[in-house]
Protein backbone atom coordinates (compact mmCIF):
# COMPACT_ATOMS: atom_id res chain seq x y z
CA UNK A 1 0.00 0.00 0.00
CA UNK A 2 1.14 3.54 -0.68
CA UNK A 3 1.45 6.19 2.02
CA UNK A 4 -1.97 7.72 1.42
CA UNK A 5 -3.72 4.35 1.67
CA UNK A 6 -1.86 3.52 4.89
CA UNK A 7 -2.88 6.84 6.44
CA UNK A 8 -6.49 6.38 5.34
CA UNK A 9 -6.59 3.00 7.09
CA UNK A 10 -4.82 4.45 10.12
CA UNK A 11 -7.32 7.26 10.49
CA UNK A 12 -10.28 4.94 10.05
CA UNK A 13 -8.81 2.92 12.92
CA UNK A 14 -8.56 6.09 15.04
CA UNK A 15 -12.15 7.04 14.17
CA UNK A 16 -13.32 3.51 14.99
CA UNK A 17 -11.51 3.56 18.33
CA UNK A 18 -13.05 6.91 19.27
CA UNK A 19 -16.47 5.58 18.28
CA UNK A 20 -15.92 2.48 20.42
CA UNK A 21 -14.89 4.58 23.43
CA UNK A 22 -17.96 6.78 22.90
CA UNK A 23 -20.29 3.76 22.99
CA UNK A 24 -18.66 2.59 26.24
CA UNK A 25 -18.95 6.04 27.82
CA UNK A 26 -22.68 6.02 27.07
CA UNK A 27 -22.96 4.15 30.38
CA UNK A 28 -23.63 7.63 31.81
CA UNK A 29 -26.71 7.92 29.60
CA UNK A 30 -27.65 4.35 30.46
CA UNK A 31 -27.50 5.13 34.15
CA UNK A 32 -29.70 8.19 33.63
CA UNK A 33 -32.29 6.04 31.84
CA UNK A 34 -32.66 4.10 35.10
CA UNK A 35 -33.71 7.12 37.16
CA UNK A 36 -37.49 6.47 36.89
CA UNK A 37 -36.89 3.09 38.55
CA UNK A 38 -35.04 4.67 41.49
CA UNK A 39 -36.59 6.60 44.35
CA UNK A 40 -35.93 9.90 46.06
CA UNK A 41 -37.46 8.50 49.23
CA UNK A 42 -34.79 5.88 49.87
CA UNK A 43 -32.00 8.03 48.39
CA UNK A 44 -31.14 5.66 45.54
CA UNK A 45 -31.82 8.27 42.83
CA UNK A 46 -29.60 10.79 44.61
CA UNK A 47 -26.76 8.27 44.77
CA UNK A 48 -27.10 7.42 41.06
CA UNK A 49 -27.14 11.04 39.89
CA UNK A 50 -24.11 11.96 41.96
CA UNK A 51 -22.12 8.92 40.84
CA UNK A 52 -22.93 9.56 37.17
CA UNK A 53 -22.36 13.30 37.56
CA UNK A 54 -18.65 12.64 38.05
CA UNK A 55 -18.32 11.24 34.51
CA UNK A 56 -20.79 12.94 32.18
CA UNK A 57 -18.21 15.38 30.77
CA UNK A 58 -16.16 12.48 29.37
CA UNK A 59 -19.01 11.35 27.12
CA UNK A 60 -19.64 14.85 25.79
CA UNK A 61 -15.94 15.45 25.17
CA UNK A 62 -15.52 12.13 23.37
CA UNK A 63 -18.53 12.87 21.15
CA UNK A 64 -17.00 16.24 20.19
CA UNK A 65 -13.60 14.61 19.54
CA UNK A 66 -15.21 11.90 17.42
CA UNK A 67 -16.98 14.50 15.29
CA UNK A 68 -13.87 16.67 14.98
CA UNK A 69 -11.66 13.76 13.97
CA UNK A 70 -14.20 12.67 11.36
CA UNK A 71 -14.32 16.20 9.96
CA UNK A 72 -10.55 16.44 9.67
CA UNK A 73 -9.83 12.98 8.25
CA UNK A 74 -12.94 12.23 6.16
CA UNK A 75 -14.51 15.61 5.39
CA UNK A 76 -16.82 14.30 2.65
CA UNK A 77 -18.61 12.11 5.19
CA UNK A 78 -18.87 15.05 7.55
CA UNK A 79 -20.44 17.28 4.90
CA UNK A 80 -22.72 14.50 3.67
CA UNK A 81 -24.01 13.13 6.97
CA UNK A 82 -23.71 16.05 9.36
CA UNK A 83 -24.82 18.46 6.64
CA UNK A 84 -27.58 16.24 5.24
CA UNK A 85 -28.92 14.21 8.16
CA UNK A 86 -28.95 17.28 10.36
CA UNK A 87 -32.31 16.54 12.00
CA UNK A 88 -30.82 13.46 13.66
CA UNK A 89 -27.51 15.08 14.58
CA UNK A 90 -29.27 18.20 15.87
CA UNK A 91 -31.45 16.00 18.05
CA UNK A 92 -28.36 14.22 19.40
CA UNK A 93 -26.61 17.51 20.24
CA UNK A 94 -29.74 18.90 21.89
CA UNK A 95 -29.91 15.77 24.04
CA UNK A 96 -26.38 16.38 25.27
CA UNK A 97 -26.99 20.09 25.84
CA UNK A 98 -30.02 19.18 27.96
CA UNK A 99 -27.81 16.81 29.95
CA UNK A 100 -25.24 19.51 30.67
CA UNK A 101 -27.89 22.00 31.77
CA UNK A 102 -29.56 19.40 34.00
CA UNK A 103 -26.40 18.49 35.88
CA UNK A 104 -25.55 22.17 36.31
CA UNK A 105 -28.90 23.33 37.68
CA UNK A 106 -30.57 20.23 39.17
CA UNK A 107 -29.56 21.02 42.74
CA UNK A 108 -29.20 24.79 42.54
CA UNK A 109 -31.02 26.53 45.40
CA UNK A 110 -34.55 27.59 44.42
CA UNK A 111 -34.20 26.54 40.76
CA UNK A 112 -37.35 27.39 38.82
CA UNK A 113 -38.04 23.99 37.28
CA UNK A 114 -37.34 21.77 40.26
CA UNK A 115 -35.42 18.51 40.52
CA UNK A 116 -38.13 16.36 39.00
CA UNK A 117 -38.06 18.32 35.75
CA UNK A 118 -34.31 17.94 35.45
CA UNK A 119 -34.58 14.24 36.29
CA UNK A 120 -37.03 13.86 33.40
CA UNK A 121 -34.59 15.67 31.10
CA UNK A 122 -31.74 13.40 32.23
CA UNK A 123 -33.91 10.36 31.54
CA UNK A 124 -34.76 11.64 28.05
CA UNK A 125 -31.06 12.14 27.36
CA UNK A 126 -30.37 8.66 28.71
CA UNK A 127 -32.82 7.03 26.30
CA UNK A 128 -32.75 9.23 23.20
CA UNK A 129 -28.99 9.85 23.13
CA UNK A 130 -27.90 6.18 22.79
CA UNK A 131 -30.89 5.30 20.61
CA UNK A 132 -30.24 8.06 18.07
CA UNK A 133 -26.49 7.39 18.03
CA UNK A 134 -27.08 3.66 17.53
CA UNK A 135 -29.53 4.37 14.71
CA UNK A 136 -27.05 6.73 13.04
CA UNK A 137 -24.18 4.22 13.31
CA UNK A 138 -26.39 1.52 11.80
CA UNK A 139 -26.57 3.56 8.59
CA UNK A 140 -22.87 2.75 8.12
CA UNK A 141 -24.16 -0.68 7.12
CA UNK A 142 -27.71 -0.08 5.86
CA UNK A 143 -27.01 3.15 3.96
CA UNK A 144 -28.69 6.53 3.60
CA UNK A 145 -30.44 8.42 0.75
CA UNK A 146 -27.86 10.93 -0.48
CA UNK A 147 -26.02 11.86 -3.67
CA UNK A 148 -22.50 13.21 -4.18
CA UNK A 149 -21.54 15.21 -7.26
CA UNK A 150 -17.92 16.36 -7.24
CA UNK A 151 -18.39 18.08 -10.61
CA UNK A 152 -20.22 20.85 -8.76
CA UNK A 153 -16.88 21.86 -7.27
CA UNK A 154 -15.20 22.04 -10.67
CA UNK A 155 -18.05 24.07 -12.14
CA UNK A 156 -18.11 26.65 -9.34
CA UNK A 157 -17.40 30.23 -10.41
CA UNK A 158 -16.98 31.65 -6.91
CA UNK A 159 -20.26 33.59 -6.92
CA UNK A 160 -22.31 31.09 -4.91
CA UNK A 161 -21.96 28.39 -2.31
CA UNK A 162 -20.92 25.01 -3.70
CA UNK A 163 -22.96 21.98 -2.63
CA UNK A 164 -21.33 18.62 -3.31
CA UNK A 165 -23.59 16.38 -1.25
CA UNK A 166 -27.37 16.50 -1.21
CA UNK A 167 -29.97 14.56 0.76
CA UNK A 168 -32.52 12.85 -1.45
CA UNK A 169 -35.49 13.07 0.92
CA UNK A 170 -37.05 15.90 2.96
CA UNK A 171 -36.56 13.97 6.22
CA UNK A 172 -32.84 14.81 6.55
CA UNK A 173 -31.79 11.81 8.58
CA UNK A 174 -35.04 10.86 10.27
CA UNK A 175 -35.66 8.45 7.40
CA UNK A 176 -33.15 6.14 9.10
CA UNK A 177 -35.90 5.29 11.57
CA UNK A 178 -37.94 3.81 8.73
CA UNK A 179 -35.45 0.92 8.52
CA UNK A 180 -36.35 -1.48 11.30
CA UNK A 181 -32.81 -2.82 11.59
CA UNK A 182 -31.52 0.66 12.35
CA UNK A 183 -34.02 0.83 15.20
CA UNK A 184 -32.91 -2.62 16.40
CA UNK A 185 -29.30 -1.45 16.72
CA UNK A 186 -30.50 1.76 18.37
CA UNK A 187 -32.38 -0.34 20.93
CA UNK A 188 -29.34 -2.59 21.40
CA UNK A 189 -27.05 0.41 22.08
CA UNK A 190 -29.59 1.85 24.53
CA UNK A 191 -29.94 -1.42 26.43
CA UNK A 192 -26.16 -1.91 26.40
CA UNK A 193 -25.73 1.60 27.84
CA UNK A 194 -28.24 0.75 30.58
CA UNK A 195 -26.42 -2.51 31.32
CA UNK A 196 -23.05 -0.74 31.53
CA UNK A 197 -24.69 1.98 33.63
CA UNK A 198 -25.80 -0.65 36.13
CA UNK A 199 -22.33 -2.17 36.18
CA UNK A 200 -20.68 1.20 36.72
CA UNK A 201 -23.06 2.09 39.54
CA UNK A 202 -22.44 -1.27 41.22
CA UNK A 203 -18.74 -0.47 41.12
CA UNK A 204 -18.86 3.18 42.19
CA UNK A 205 -21.50 3.18 44.96
CA UNK A 206 -21.14 1.33 48.25
CA UNK A 207 -24.68 0.88 49.54
CA UNK A 208 -26.53 -2.41 50.07
CA UNK A 209 -30.03 -1.16 49.24
CA UNK A 210 -28.76 0.62 46.14
CA UNK A 211 -26.69 -2.36 44.99
CA UNK A 212 -29.62 -4.75 45.25
CA UNK A 213 -31.90 -2.44 43.27
CA UNK A 214 -29.33 -1.87 40.52
CA UNK A 215 -28.51 -5.55 40.19
CA UNK A 216 -32.17 -6.36 39.63
CA UNK A 217 -32.47 -3.63 37.01
CA UNK A 218 -29.43 -4.88 35.10
CA UNK A 219 -30.87 -8.32 34.38
CA UNK A 220 -33.71 -7.37 31.98
CA UNK A 221 -31.50 -4.74 30.34
CA UNK A 222 -28.77 -7.29 29.67
CA UNK A 223 -31.21 -9.87 28.30
CA UNK A 224 -32.84 -7.29 26.02
CA UNK A 225 -29.44 -6.17 24.74
CA UNK A 226 -28.32 -9.73 24.02
CA UNK A 227 -31.46 -10.47 21.97
CA UNK A 228 -31.38 -7.21 19.97
CA UNK A 229 -27.65 -7.31 19.25
CA UNK A 230 -27.62 -10.99 18.30
CA UNK A 231 -30.50 -10.45 15.85
CA UNK A 232 -28.79 -7.40 14.30
CA UNK A 233 -25.42 -9.14 14.01
CA UNK A 234 -26.85 -12.27 12.37
CA UNK A 235 -28.72 -10.08 9.88
CA UNK A 236 -25.49 -8.14 9.17
CA UNK A 237 -23.54 -11.30 8.36
CA UNK A 238 -26.06 -12.21 5.65
CA UNK A 239 -26.58 -8.67 4.34
CA UNK A 240 -25.46 -7.32 0.97
CA UNK A 241 -22.83 -4.61 1.20
CA UNK A 242 -21.18 -2.20 -1.22
CA UNK A 243 -17.56 -2.65 -2.25
CA UNK A 244 -15.17 -0.56 -4.35
CA UNK A 245 -13.27 -2.12 -7.23
CA UNK A 246 -9.57 -1.75 -6.29
CA UNK A 247 -8.58 -0.89 -9.87
CA UNK A 248 -11.31 1.52 -10.94
CA UNK A 249 -12.98 2.60 -7.68
CA UNK A 250 -16.39 1.68 -9.09
CA UNK A 251 -18.89 0.76 -6.39
CA UNK A 252 -20.78 -2.53 -6.70
CA UNK A 253 -23.06 -4.65 -4.57
CA UNK A 254 -21.51 -7.72 -2.92
CA UNK A 255 -23.67 -10.34 -1.16
CA UNK A 256 -22.43 -11.34 2.31
CA UNK A 257 -19.90 -8.51 2.20
CA UNK A 258 -19.50 -8.17 5.97
CA UNK A 259 -19.17 -11.93 6.45
CA UNK A 260 -16.49 -11.88 3.74
CA UNK A 261 -14.73 -9.04 5.56
CA UNK A 262 -14.52 -11.05 8.78
CA UNK A 263 -13.25 -14.11 6.91
CA UNK A 264 -10.67 -12.08 4.97
CA UNK A 265 -9.60 -10.11 8.06
CA UNK A 266 -9.43 -12.86 10.74
CA UNK A 267 -7.76 -10.50 13.21
CA UNK A 268 -10.88 -8.30 13.14
CA UNK A 269 -13.06 -11.39 13.60
CA UNK A 270 -10.98 -12.40 16.65
CA UNK A 271 -11.38 -8.93 18.15
CA UNK A 272 -15.15 -9.15 17.60
CA UNK A 273 -15.38 -12.59 19.21
CA UNK A 274 -13.17 -11.54 22.12
CA UNK A 275 -15.21 -8.40 22.71
CA UNK A 276 -18.52 -10.27 22.61
CA UNK A 277 -17.17 -12.87 25.04
CA UNK A 278 -16.01 -10.14 27.44
CA UNK A 279 -19.44 -8.46 27.36
CA UNK A 280 -21.12 -11.78 28.11
CA UNK A 281 -18.72 -12.36 31.01
CA UNK A 282 -19.52 -8.90 32.36
CA UNK A 283 -23.22 -9.75 32.27
CA UNK A 284 -22.54 -12.94 34.23
CA UNK A 285 -20.48 -11.04 36.82
CA UNK A 286 -23.08 -8.29 37.09
CA UNK A 287 -25.82 -10.86 37.52
CA UNK A 288 -24.04 -11.96 40.70
CA UNK A 289 -23.40 -8.38 41.82
CA UNK A 290 -19.62 -8.33 41.21
CA UNK A 291 -17.98 -4.90 41.14
CA UNK A 292 -15.57 -6.17 38.47
CA UNK A 293 -18.33 -6.41 35.86
CA UNK A 294 -17.73 -2.90 34.46
CA UNK A 295 -14.10 -3.74 33.66
CA UNK A 296 -15.11 -6.65 31.45
CA UNK A 297 -18.11 -4.78 30.08
CA UNK A 298 -16.06 -1.72 29.17
CA UNK A 299 -13.26 -3.68 27.51
CA UNK A 300 -15.72 -5.93 25.68
CA UNK A 301 -17.77 -2.98 24.40
CA UNK A 302 -14.71 -1.17 23.05
CA UNK A 303 -13.40 -4.29 21.29
CA UNK A 304 -16.78 -5.22 19.79
CA UNK A 305 -17.60 -1.76 18.45
CA UNK A 306 -14.03 -1.31 17.19
CA UNK A 307 -14.25 -4.55 15.21
CA UNK A 308 -17.65 -3.66 13.71
CA UNK A 309 -16.50 -0.22 12.58
CA UNK A 310 -13.30 -1.64 11.09
CA UNK A 311 -15.46 -4.16 9.25
CA UNK A 312 -17.53 -1.26 7.91
CA UNK A 313 -14.59 0.68 6.44
CA UNK A 314 -11.64 -1.61 5.73
CA UNK A 315 -11.23 -4.16 2.93
CA UNK A 316 -12.56 -1.84 0.23
CA UNK A 317 -15.98 -1.53 1.89
CA UNK A 318 -18.25 1.45 1.38
CA UNK A 319 -18.70 2.61 4.98
CA UNK A 320 -21.58 4.92 4.02
CA UNK A 321 -23.65 3.31 1.25
CA UNK A 322 -25.90 5.58 -0.80
CA UNK A 323 -29.44 4.33 -1.31
CA UNK A 324 -30.09 7.04 -3.92
CA UNK A 325 -27.02 6.52 -6.12
CA UNK A 326 -24.69 3.57 -5.61
CA UNK A 327 -21.70 5.40 -7.07
CA UNK A 328 -22.12 8.17 -4.49
CA UNK A 329 -21.32 5.71 -1.69
CA UNK A 330 -18.42 6.77 0.51
CA UNK A 331 -15.27 4.75 1.10
CA UNK A 332 -12.17 5.69 3.04
CA UNK A 333 -10.41 6.16 -0.31
CA UNK A 334 -12.86 8.58 -1.94
CA UNK A 335 -13.83 10.63 1.11
CA UNK A 336 -10.56 11.30 2.92
CA UNK A 337 -8.50 14.45 3.33
CA UNK A 338 -5.31 15.06 1.39
CA UNK A 339 -2.05 13.26 2.03
CA UNK A 340 -0.63 16.41 3.63
CA UNK A 341 -3.54 16.74 6.05
CA UNK A 342 -3.59 13.08 7.03
CA UNK A 343 0.18 13.01 7.53
CA UNK A 344 0.19 16.18 9.64
CA UNK A 345 -2.64 14.90 11.82
CA UNK A 346 -0.86 11.57 12.19
CA UNK A 347 2.06 13.33 13.87
CA UNK A 348 -0.33 15.19 16.15
CA UNK A 349 -2.12 11.93 17.02
CA UNK A 350 1.08 10.66 18.65
CA UNK A 351 0.10 12.77 21.67
CA UNK A 352 -3.17 10.84 22.08
CA UNK A 353 -1.63 8.22 24.44
CA UNK A 354 -0.58 11.03 26.79
CA UNK A 355 -4.11 12.39 26.89
CA UNK A 356 -5.48 8.87 27.38
CA UNK A 357 -3.06 8.28 30.25
CA UNK A 358 -4.21 11.48 31.96
CA UNK A 359 -7.87 10.49 31.58
CA UNK A 360 -7.12 7.04 33.01
CA UNK A 361 -5.29 8.59 35.97
CA UNK A 362 -8.12 11.06 36.64
CA UNK A 363 -10.71 8.28 36.34
CA UNK A 364 -8.84 6.12 38.84
CA UNK A 365 -8.40 9.03 41.23
CA UNK A 366 -12.12 9.88 41.16
CA UNK A 367 -13.26 6.27 41.57
CA UNK A 368 -10.57 5.22 44.04
CA UNK A 369 -13.23 4.93 46.74
CA UNK A 370 -16.91 4.02 46.24
CA UNK A 371 -19.48 6.74 46.87
CA UNK A 372 -21.50 6.51 50.09
CA UNK A 373 -24.51 8.40 51.39
CA UNK A 374 -22.38 10.24 53.91
CA UNK A 375 -20.17 11.78 51.21
CA UNK A 376 -22.92 13.61 49.34
CA UNK A 377 -22.90 16.74 51.49
CA UNK A 378 -21.36 19.60 49.57
CA UNK A 379 -21.04 17.81 46.20
CA UNK A 380 -24.62 16.96 45.31
CA UNK A 381 -25.76 17.30 41.68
Amino acid sequence: MDTLTILQHYWWFVISLLGALLVFLLFVQGGQALLPFLSDEDGTRMLAVNALGRKWELTFTTLATFGGAFFASFPLFYSTSFGGAYYVWTAVLLCFVVQAVSYEYRSKPANLLGRRTYDVLLTLNGVLGPFLLGTAVSTFFTGAPFTVDRLNLAAADGTENVVISQWATPWYGLDALADGWNAVLGAAVTLLAMTLGCQYLMNSVADDVFGTRIRRLMRPCALGFAVCFAAWLVRLLFATGYAADPATGTIGAEPYKYLHNLLEMPYVALVLLGGAAAVLRSIGLGWRGSRRAIRWGGAGTVLTVLALLLCAGWNGTAYYPSLADMQSSLTIANSSSSLFTLRTMAWVSLFIPLAAAYVAWAWRAIDSRPLTRGELDGEEY
